[in-house]
């Protein structure tokens, strides 16, 4: 794929995906009871994933601890017979669950939400244009995030899980898995490297080098106040972004990160260690010229999810997937273009020369 070539891609030739059909979302509770027992018979959707992680997503509302229980305790049944929490699914097996006892505390209700922007879908993958300030999936005080939502979206969908992650306030491309295979094999191609992601970031400051790899290895801590952060550190886990100049301006550089690792928070980190925070950065930025962007019109971070190349888990058809920049981004750089005298750069995402 040429990922050590200097070329940038021609970001100003870009078109904003095609709205695809309203997402239609997921999960019921496949008519589980908690006052008798359940009969489900697996399909295609659950081959190979354990016992216990198909009761933890089906038995909604049911503690973890009564999941494992009943697991020891041998009313969980799979053809009859018992099993540990470490037996793999396959399908035409048929799970007994017993009468299920479900938590005190029960979720607020996932509303149906807005319609994301589909950038490609097909029998086993689904690509959203996430946007800023939605969390991908509920959890760590976030009730509910876009899986809920497409799931509750589409009823009808057998299996819908994320393939990765994006932070809450990044846009851009999400890859959603529509089968237990395809998520198997795209986790594999992560791992593996087979999946190119490419970002863009407007930074403070003036970059200067047209192409630099950052190697530089990442550890992640908590707070005094219980909050996740991430720190460049010796002892952290290898990490490596590929940055490319796209446009400088006197106090701003525009630039594209593609990622060799996905470590939590890499580019946000790589960047901010380097002296050129991400604009509007809220866990690693300038929080002063922060405050000063909101007055201007960014009110968000500056870094967008904007191409994913792979090769389909099924048919290894290549797929180029592209995000344009959300309209928000675009406002800000055109500001900057009429304030500012551009030092580097032709073609901008918004085809200014």
């Amino acid at each position: 794929m040429g990922r050590a070539s200097g070329t940038n891609l021609n970001y100003s030739s870009w078109q904003v995906p095609k709205v695809g059909k309203p997402a239609d979302s997921i999960f019921k509770m496949k008519g589980l009871s908690k006052a008798s027992v359940t009969r489900q018979r697996i399909g295609e959707e659950a081959e190979g994933q354990r016992i216990d992680n198909y009761l933890l997503r089906v038995c909604k509302g049911v503690p973890k601890s009564h999941v494992y229980r009943i697991l020891r305790s041998g009313e969980v049944r799979v053809n009859s017979k018992r099993v540990g929490p470490e037996y793999r699914l396959q399908p035409g097996d048929e799970v007994r669950i017993p009468p299920l006892q479900l938590g005190a505390e029960r979720k607020p209700a996932v509303p149906a939400g807005r319609e994301y922007r589909i950038v490609h879908e097909d029998d086993g993958l689904l690509v959203v244009d996430k946007p800023s300030g939605m969390a991908v999936h509920g959890g760590s005080g976030v009730s509910f995030g876009v899986i809920e939502q497409l799931r509750r979206q589409r009823p009808q969908a057998r299996f819908l899980e994320l393939a990765h992650r994006l932070d809450r306030e990044t846009s851009g491309l999400l890859l959603i898995a529509k089968k237990r295979s395809a998520l198997t094999a795209l986790h594999g191609m992560f791992r593996a490297g087979r999946i190119e992601k490419r970002y863009l970031a407007l930074v403070k400051g003036r970059w200067r080098e047209p192409l630099r790899h950052v190697k530089l290895a990442l550890r992640k801590f908590l707070t005094d106040e219980g909050e996740r952060r991430v720190s460049v550190s010796e002892d952290g886990k290898a990490a490596h972004s590929i940055v490319r100049l796209i446009a400088r301006w006197e106090n701003f550089s525009l630039l594209e990160v593609e990622l060799e690792t996905g470590r939590t928070h890499q580019i946000r980190v790589h960047l901010a260690h380097l002296g050129y925070p991400i604009c509007g950065d809220d866990k690693y930025g300038d929080f002063a010229l922060n405050k000063a962007l909101q007055k201007q019109g960014l009110g968000r971070m500056f870094l967008h999810a904007a191409k994913l190349t792979l090769e389909h888990p099924a048919t290894a058809e290549k797929l180029d997937l592209a995000a344009a920049l959300p309209e928000e981004l675009l406002a800000f750089l055109r500001r900057i273009e009429e304030n500012e005298k551009r030092e580097y750069g032709t073609e901008l995402p918004f085809g200014g020369v």
